[in-house]
């Protein structure tokens, strides 16, 4: 749990660990797992996933891409132990699969934006692993 692996960094410095510390340590993770969920809604509002019916080929794609995505994200998830690291093959090839039936437009978006959900990723992800930011 995460709490006992906080409290344990924070009594090792050898001093005894809060309420107040805890609580700070846990709003800093929700606030970084916020910001990370802030930039991929950022990056991910230009990206349009449509179903494009040309031939068959097209129509085998989307689904195929579907299946081996929601795969790839099940057995990371919840078989772990049993596939290793089976499921990046199974995202891998369902990302692939995507580009391949011509399924996915992407719109322009501007510097303003990218810079932004770069910046939100960075700081999310160093408060949600470390609790802090480091500049």
């Amino acid at each position: 749990m995460t709490f006992d692996r906080d409290r344990q960094q924070i009594s090792s410095c050898g001093s005894e660990i809060s309420i107040a510390q805890i609580v700070g340590i846990t709003m800093a993770r929700f606030i970084g797992l916020a910001l990370i969920i802030a930039s991929i809604y950022f990056l991910g509002r230009d990206i349009m996933f449509v179903t494009i019916y040309y031939s068959w080929w097209h129509k085998t794609s989307a689904t195929v891409s579907v299946l081996a995505l929601l795969a790839g994200i099940s057995s990371l998830t919840f078989w772990r132990r049993q596939t290793g690291n089976f499921g990046w093959i199974f995202i891998a090839l369902g990302i692939i699969l995507v580009f391949l039936s011509g399924g996915v437009i992407l719109k322009p978006t501007s510097l303003w934006t990218f810079c932004i959900a770069m910046l939100s990723f960075a700081s999310g992800y160093q408060l949600l692993t470390r609790g802090k930011i480091d500049i």
